[in-house]
């Protein structure tokens, strides 16, 4: 019986042992077959919020916007954008960009300097992407064009040559030395574009009368008290203005003043003339920064701030017939009706 009792232990021991191991096994990592990492996200599933900050609407921030969109899309990644418009309201344009810092956002893409000065007071964690921002150093966006430092880069909007050769234009082709403008002064993108305006001309013997307006509203009388004091309006990229342009348009076709415009979008939409060029392009160029910060291959501050290129005269030549203006071939433009 001792015996019998002994080798039934020794079996039960055993047959534990034997059980054992095979936990042991079982918890035990199993091998990775599929050729990533267990865990691991791949640029294809893993997705990205990207927080849209748009100071008003008009054709060109709408572009910008669209060439933004479809760039990020065309990349292939998976992104949800949270678009928001100001309405060209200091205030909500303020409480837009902290919005979105609260949702902790993956990216901000700020369509204007006042959107992107809001976004950068907002945070400096978050990667900003700018466009349709006329001088990003002034505005205090960046530290200069080529390294612009912190959390913030993008595209800009004035092209170095667009206000020498619209005001050549004015003066040497059309003949013309009393220019008339109208702006919003809180714009500091208007501000710097008319300081440079206003240095051309007085260069070359002309002068620049100013109209300033707060509001859209306040567009269409700021344009009529420059009627008898001017022979041409010249309307910057200035958003205020912009939104409301076809009251502009109105006013200097009835007077038959030329309306020469700061970018292409505004010749389309009645405009005489401009030395401009895609705001979609900009948008776009601003949506390949994103895709390389989005992916990890660089951040704002390893990415120069870029102009536009491809500048180019286009000239409406319904508005051309309308005001008795003669288009001539050596100007070399691209018409449009």
């Amino acid at each position: 019986m001792k015996k019998l009792s002994f080798l039934l232990i020794g079996l039960i021991l055993l047959l534990a042992a034997c059980g054992g191991g095979n936990n042991n096994a079982s918890n035990e990592p199993k091998e990775n077959t599929s050729g990533s990492n267990a865990g691991e996200t791949s640029e294809e599933t893993k997705s990205y919020k990207v927080g849209i900050t748009q100071i008003v609407e008009h054709p060109s921030l709408d572009a910008a916007t669209e060439g933004f969109i479809a760039a990020v899309k065309d990349s292939g990644l998976n992104v949800e954008f949270v678009k928001n418009n100001a309405q060209n309201d200091q205030s909500m344009n303020v409480t837009i960009a902290q919005d979105l810092v609260s949702q902790n956002v993956d990216l901000i893409f700020a369509n204007s300097t006042p959107s992107a000065q809001a976004a950068k007071n907002a945070t400096g964690d978050i990667p900003i992407i700018f466009t349709s921002v006329t001088d990003p150093v002034s505005a205090e966006l960046v530290s200069s064009m080529e390294a612009p430092g912190a959390n913030v880069t993008g595209t800009v909007d004035l092209h170095p040559e667009t206000i020498a050769n619209t005001v050549n234009f004015i003066v040497d082709e059309l003949g013309i030395k009393k220019v008339g403008t109208v702006y919003n002064t809180g714009e500091q993108n208007s501000v710097v574009q008319v300081d440079q305006v206003r240095a051309q001309l007085e260069a070359k013997g002309g002068q620049l009368e100013e109209a300033a307006v707060t509001t859209s509203a306040e567009v269409k009388q700021a344009t009529e008290s420059l009627l008898g004091k001017v022979d041409a309006i010249y309307i910057i990229t200035d958003n205020t203005v912009v939104s409301a342009l076809p009251t502009v348009v109105d006013v200097a076709n009835s007077n038959k003043l030329p309306l020469i415009v700061g970018e292409l979008d505004s010749v389309a939409g009645g405009g005489l003339a401009a030395f401009g060029f895609s705001y979609y392009d900009i948008g776009y160029e601003a949506g390949e920064m994103a895709v390389k910060i989005l992916k990890g291959e660089a951040t704002p501050s390893d990415i120069p701030s870029a102009y536009p290129a491809n500048l180019k005269l286009v000239v409406n030549k319904n508005t051309a017939d309308t005001i008795g203006v003669e288009i001539k071939d050596s100007w070399n433009a691209e018409l449009v009706e």
